[in-house]
C-alpha cells in the first residue's frame, strides 16, 4: 500500500467510484468487448462520458485498451491484471444489487 493513503476506502473510491465506471469494470469480467460493444452494454451514458471513464480506467491501469490496425479501425478493451483483482467486490456488488430489488 501506498504509505501516502490514509483511507484506503477513499483510495478505492478515487479509482472506481464513479456512476460508470463499477459498470464498464462489469461488463468487462466476462472477457474483451469492442468499443461499440461494451458501450451498448449501458445504454445511458453518453459517448463523452464513456470515452472519459475508459480513458480514465485505462490510466488507472485498470483496463487496457487494443487498437487494431484496420478499416473500419477496431478497439478493444479488456481488464488488466489489477482490474480483474475486482471481480469479487463487482460480482458481489450486483448480487447485493439483485437482492435488494426483489426485496422491494
Amino acid at each position: 500500500m501506498n504509505k501516502d493513503i490514509s483511507c484506503p476506502l477513499h483510495y478505492t473510491m478515487n479509482l472506481i467510484g464513479t456512476k460508470w465506471k463499477p459498470l464498464v469494470l462489469f461488463h468487462l469480467l466476462d472477457g474483451n468487448l469492442r468499443s461499440g460493444i461494451l458501450q451498448k452494454k449501458i445504454p445511458e451514458i453518453s459517448n463523452k462520458m464513456f470515452t472519459q471513464t475508459v480513458r480514465d480506467l485505462e490510466k488507472s491501469g485498470l483496463i487496457a485498451r487494443k487498437v487494431y490496425p484496420i478499416v473500419p479501425p477496431k478497439v478493444e478493451y479488456s481488464l488488466t491484471v489489477r482490474g480483474k483483482s475486482l471481480e469479487n467486490i463487482l460480482r458481489s456488488l450486483d448480487q447485493w444489487g439483485f437482492e435488494d430489488a426483489q426485496n422491494k
